[in-house]
Parts: C-alpha cells; structure tokens; sequence
C-alpha cells in the first residue's frame, strides 16, 4: 500500500511543480509545426492563421479575405485573385497559394473631387476553408497583398417543407 501512496505523492508533486512553472510564465518550447510547409518563394510572404479548438469544428468554416489596402475614390472597387490549393509534399498537408492578383476593377461615377481615402480592397472571391485546430492554416500571398479572414457558423439545420 505504502509504494502505491509514494507513487500518488510523487506524481501530485510533479503536478504542481509544472503548474508552478506555467504560473511562472515558463512554457515548454512551441513545436516546429510549419516544418512540413516550403519556405516563401522571392516577393511572397508566408501568413500562418492558428485557429482555436472548438466543440463542433464541422460547424466552421474559415472564410479568406484576400485584398490591399489603397487609395479609393467612391466608386466601388474590387481585385481579382486566385487562391490555390496545393499538398506539402511528403507530408500530405494542404496550403494556399494566393496567384493572379489582378489590378483594382472600378465602377465609373463620377466622384467629388475631395473624396481620396485610404480604404482595404477585397478580392471578389472569398473561398470557405475547412475549420481545422488541430493544424495551422497556411497561406503564401505577394508581399504587397494582405491576408485577412473571418470564422463562419453553421446555424440550425432547417427542413423544407
């Protein structure tokens, strides 16, 4: 019985000295989880977006807004861009590769002439991502495009009548 209690004492031990550690703001070294993507070609800056667990991640969806921030009059404007989906090879995970930035597409009204302003430029295609914590979601874009994104929910599933 006694070799049992001195294992019990001894595992709640090292318990609360690696709960003292953490209180102490000593964490263990973070894992190299991008070593399975390729390193960003010349002109292209890696973006690595970690998503937070979650109950029902099939309820999620990850939504990549992909855009620049610009100098707009009040017309409406848009880019056109590609997000790609490739395979880290040897590893099988996917990334995204953002390609064919296209040039600002404008409407044509005429604008007053103080209406300059520095504003964010989405692309016109948003893709919905798979929503997955266990991985991060990584996205290879030019350097002089910006990468941002939203998190989507499912709401109650609805039959038709």
């Amino acid at each position: 019985m006694k070799p049992s209690l001195l294992g019990w004492v001894g595992a709640a031990a090292l318990l609360i000295a690696a709960d003292g550690a953490a209180a102490q703001g000593r964490r263990p070294p973070p894992r190299d989880d991008l070593q399975a993507f390729p390193a960003p070609t010349r002109g292209q800056v890696r973006r690595v977006i970690r998503l937070q667990p979650e109950r029902d991640e099939n309820a999620l969806r990850v939504g990549v807004v992909v855009g620049r921030t610009m100098m707009v009059d009040c017309n409406r404007q848009m880019l056109s861009s590609t997000l790609q989906e490739r395979t880290a090879e040897g590893w099988g995970y996917s990334y995204f590769v953002v390609t064919q930035v296209g040039p600002a597409a404008s409407t044509m009204m005429a604008c007053p002439s103080n209406t300059q302003r520095r504003d964010f430029v989405r692309s016109a295609d948003e893709p919905l991502l798979r929503y997955n914590s266990r991985l991060p979601l990584v996205i290879y874009a030019p350097a002089d495009v910006e990468v941002r994104y939203r998190i989507w929910r499912a709401g109650a599933e609805v039959t038709p009548r």
